[in-house]
């Protein structure tokens, strides 16, 4: 019995990667603070067998990792990032299991949780019947282990922490750390910079030289080595794997600044140790301000993540029943009253409401949902009582879709960070070395350095040529140290990417990655699908035409001809009758309904002979109409299927019916015209219904009869056209641009993928996410727009932050070789970078990307 009651744990090292991921796995990173550090776990886990891409964001500490294997497991992805001195970051939950009553039902348990995918370990105790599990919460969470438990016959109870809705992200929480370091550090400095004052405007040393050094010392050596702590440990786990990062350069110049303090008591050079706290506080002011800024361009994935509903209100043998939105299973009938989130994705199956969809496409105005009619979980119920059927749950749903999206882009890099990733490689060696150089360039041959420092002297009050040689090395070389800085040139990509994607969701427009971005900077040539794409891919009535003779309204003429139609199952008499409906038209009563193949439909409505069909079935009945034969053929002309409708054995009129256009088709392709790209259509209808439809969108160019497997063919061609010669190397730019194609996401499956850039048209829940490389979730035309306006933007400011990174870094490096940076100047210069990149990026939303032209 004592066996059963001790706590059991089990490792869940071998636990494979999850394959619902596709291949992929997200794993938070701690412990990186600049490009080289990134750099750095790149490398590791890219060597790792199996792994065949690694993709690390600085901004979001997250790395995508790529496999082609199930045999690589989390054990062995967390093993290499710990292994060069790096850490995954983990997540313990205490989770209150319900049936357990012997030793057996904790192994069911345990082992039900170990084979979770994301878990790392597991311990149950039946005593409290509590299981602790230890995971990658960027893999598994609450819902995984709900649905684990469940399997196998036991129930996971609500946990503490659920019920206390923690309210801080994690983002929010590592702000407060760096703001409490920030606050800690100044509060040692701020008394060091007022001591140093006297010295440096008058040069006395206050009260005396030997208690002013002490001082120095003592003051700054909690800001360096407690509230700076982390620094040095960062540094001191780097450069023993041989990745010395921005923490180690940090390390060495504030460390020398430090130790020039005490050797001051033994040799005649100037104190530093004042220099080394105030270098670390603006160092750790520069880490706030930063973590401010990455905190505020990650939050579109923490405002999609808030948009889920917790709860929702299930019916369980006819009564209503509040459960966690994880215990929401397929098949559930959920309650929404007015002003609630709806759950989760499903079908409604009772009520009447107006629903407001803006979370998922954009649109502001919300929409209305009957019986039939497929709903997005997060979305809100504004003014009726729906009764739904949960379609998709958990990581299925189209928020989780749209999160993942997100994450996925923001994972990804552009092919212009690639060149930024080779210097970073090798970043913090060379800067090193160019410290080393620096030191003894100013030791040995001081009087090659010198007159540049005499004629800087007259207007830079801190450089002085006076002092001696080992100081002037050792200032030069600390400020080499804490100028240089890979921050800026890690975060000016993803910090971009993260601000660009998270402004797409936003809008309804999810960006796959970083590559499509920077592609569609470059499109020169977007080819439209017709059906579904530029139309609305279903019939409406266009046109109604009287003939001459006995006054009659088009009205009249309608309702005679949905009479008649309510009887055919054919789209084109559906559409009549949902016309005729929207009007509010009174339908009359249909007997003797007959249709004939081909030629159309007849009955009697009202005891009148209704016909409504072709030419060739009211000349059958003797009805002559060539009264209307020009008007028949120009409608014709125009791609549109004519129907003539005769009442009571004289024809009445003619009603034409069509594909129609998209509200916003004409606007869309017009202000893609006037962004510089070429529009054309690719269809597989006819060359007149084809000609007819460009005509009135204003497209000029027409592959009408193309059968779906010609279009890829035909997209190759335009390729070809644009740059003749083989298809160059992905991610390199094309000199004569580049090629995209905007479809339904399904039946246009090859020719998007083998367009350079593939965009999905998708509405709602049947959206296809995984299709194309922008997906445009409102499904109008509009959102093409919307998505080059976004794509260029945001490459603009990936470009812009990192000819700032790679500017800063050139003329602020040889600055301080030649002497003219001050150590804590140099410090503030670094921080600056990072922020000023960081600044920039979120400018981006800024940017107005909605069309212009309605």
């Amino acid at each position: 019995m004592m066996d059963i009651e001790k706590s059991r744990g089990v490792e869940a090292e071998g636990a494979s990667v999850d394959s619902d991921t596709h291949g992929s796995v997200a794993l938070p990173i701690e412990g990186m603070t600049c490009a080289s550090c990134v750099a750095h776990v790149e490398g590791a886990l890219s060597s790792l067998e199996g792994v065949t891409q690694v993709n690390i964001n600085l901004a979001t500490e997250k790395a995508i990792i790529e496999l082609d294997s199930d045999m690589v497991s989390l054990g062995d992805l967390v093993d290499v990032v710990q292994d060069v001195g790096y850490d995954v970051a983990t997540k313990t939950e205490s989770l209150p299991i319900e049936g357990m009553t012997c030793a057996s039902c904790v192994a069911h348990v345990e082992k039900a949780l170990v084979e979770t995918p994301g878990v790392l370990s597991v311990s149950v105790n039946l005593a409290t019947e509590k299981a602790t599990v230890v995971y990658v919460p960027t893999v598994t969470g609450l819902s995984d282990f709900r649905r684990a438990v469940s399997d196998v016959g036991y129930e996971v109870l609500s946990t503490v922490e659920e019920q206390a809705e923690d309210e801080l992200s994690r983002e929010v929480r590592k702000m407060q750390v760096a703001r409490r370091r920030m606050l800690l550090a100044w509060l040692f400095t701020g008394p060091i910079t007022l001591w140093m004052l006297p010295e440096m405007l008058v040069g006395v040393a206050w009260p005396n030289p030997t208690v002013f050094k002490l001082g120095m010392l003592l003051l700054a050596a909690p800001v360096l080595f407690w509230v700076g702590r982390h620094v040095y440990v960062s540094a001191y786990k780097s450069s023993i794997h041989g990745l010395p990062n921005m923490d180690a350069l940090i390390a060495l110049g504030t460390g020398a600044s430090f130790l020039s303090g005490v050797a001051t008591f033994f040799a005649p050079i100037p104190s530093y140790a004042g220099v080394s706290a105030m270098i670390m506080a603006f160092h750790l002011t520069g880490r706030y301000v930063e973590a401010s800024a990455k905190g505020r361009a990650s939050q579109a994935i923490r405002k999609l993540l808030e948009l889920g509903a917790k709860t929702a209100r299930i019916l369980v043998d006819g009564s209503e029943r509040e459960v966690h939105i994880d215990q929401v299973i397929a098949g559930d009938v959920m309650v929404i009253r007015p002003g609630e989130k709806i759950p989760t994705d499903g079908v409604v199956v009772e009520g009447e409401s107006t629903v407001d969809e803006s979370m998922a496409t954009g649109e502001s105005m919300p929409v209305t949902r009957r019986p039939g009619d497929e709903v997005i979980g997060a979305t809100v119920n504004q003014d009726g009582l729906l009764k739904v059927r949960a379609t998709r749950v958990g990581k299925d749903t189209f928020l989780a879709q749209v999160v993942r999206l997100v994450e996925q882009a923001q994972g990804t890099k552009v092919p212009i960070q690639a060149f930024a990733d080779r210097v970073t490689a090798v970043f913090v060696p060379i800067v090193v070395g160019i410290a080393v150089l620096t030191f003894l360039a100013w030791f040995l041959f001081p009087g090659a350095l010198l007159p540049v420092t005499e004629w800087a002297s007259g207007f830079l009050p801190w450089v002085d040529p006076d002092l001696g040689r080992f100081t002037l090395a050792m200032v030069t070389t600390i400020s080499v140290l804490v100028i240089a800085c890979p921050c800026a040139l890690g975060l000016a990509t993803p910090t971009a990417l993260m601000v660009g994607s998270g402004i797409g969701a936003e809008n309804g427009i999810l960006i796959r990655s970083g590559e499509a971005i920077q592609a569609m900077r470059d499109v020169r040539v977007v080819v439209f699908d017709k059906t579904g794409t530029l139309t609305k891919g279903e019939p409406g009535v266009t046109d109604q035409i009287l003939s001459p003779g006995p006054e009659s309204s088009r009205d009249d003429l309608l309702r005679w001809t949905a009479s008649v139609e309510m009887g055919s199952e054919h789209p084109l008499g559906k559409a009549i009758v949902c016309r005729a409906e929207e009007l509010g038209l009174l339908l009359g009563k249909l007997g003797d309904f007959e249709a004939v193949r081909g030629k159309g439909v007849l009955g009697i409505v009202d005891s009148r002979d209704v016909l409504v069909g072709s030419r060739t079935l009211l000349e059958e009945h003797g009805i002559s109409v060539s009264m209307l034969e020009d008007d028949m053929r120009r409608l014709e002309n125009e791609g549109k299927t004519t129907m003539l409708v005769a009442v009571g054995g004289e024809l009445m009129g003619v009603v034409a019916v069509a594909d129609t256009l998209k509200d916003d088709s004409v606007a869309a392709v017009r202000e893609l015209k006037s962004l510089g790209l070429r529009t054309i259509m690719l269809t597989g209808d006819n060359q007149r219904t084809a000609q007819a439809i460009a005509r009135l969108v204003g497209i000029d160019e027409v592959l009408a009869e193309v059968l779906p497997g010609e279009k890829l063919d035909e997209i190759k061609r335009l390729q070809e056209e644009l740059n003749p010669g083989s298809r160059p190397v992905e991610g390199t730019r094309r000199q004569g641009g580049l090629v995209a194609m905007v479809g339904d996401g399904i039946n246009d499956a090859p020719a998007l993928t083998q367009a350079d850039i593939g965009i999905a048209i998708g509405t709602g829940t049947d959206i296809a996410i995984e299709a194309a490389d922008i997906t445009l979730v409102r499904g109008d035309l509009s959102g093409v727009v919307s998505a080059v306006k976004l794509s260029r933007a945001t490459f603009n400011k990936v470009v812009q932050g990192l000819f700032w990174a790679f500017f800063y870094n050139v003329v602020m490096i040889p600055l301080a070789i030649l002497g003219l940076m001050h150590p804590v100047l140099a410090e503030i210069a670094m921080a600056m970078s990072s922020i000023t990149v960081v600044t920039n990026a979120n400018l981006l939303r800024r940017v107005d990307i909605r069309p212009t032209q309605r």
